[in-house]
């Protein structure tokens, strides 16, 4: 049996790779999400609001969360790959 050292190192960094940018776009998916609560939260008490305040936040946590799932969606199809 021969392992290829090289090819088991490289599957390992890429793995590693993608799995921290993943968890990174995910964590900046919440974060717009909180930041877009806080942004509402300090309106409320002022008569006039902003007609989109916070969508920019919305729309950024929403794309956030869609390169996530399709980060999941193409490992799962390269997985189940005939």
């Amino acid at each position: 049996m021969h392992i290829k050292w090289n090819a088991l190192a490289q599957t390992a960094g890429a793995s590693f790779g993608i799995t921290v940018a993943v968890v990174a776009v995910f964590a900046l998916g919440i974060l717009a999400l909180s930041r877009r609560e806080a942004a509402l939260s300090a309106r409320e008490g002022e008569a006039a609001q902003e007609p989109g305040g916070g969508r920019l936040a919305l729309v950024g946590a929403y794309a956030c969360f869609g390169l996530c799932a399709a980060a999941v969606v193409y490992g799962l199809v390269l997985i189940a790959a005939p």
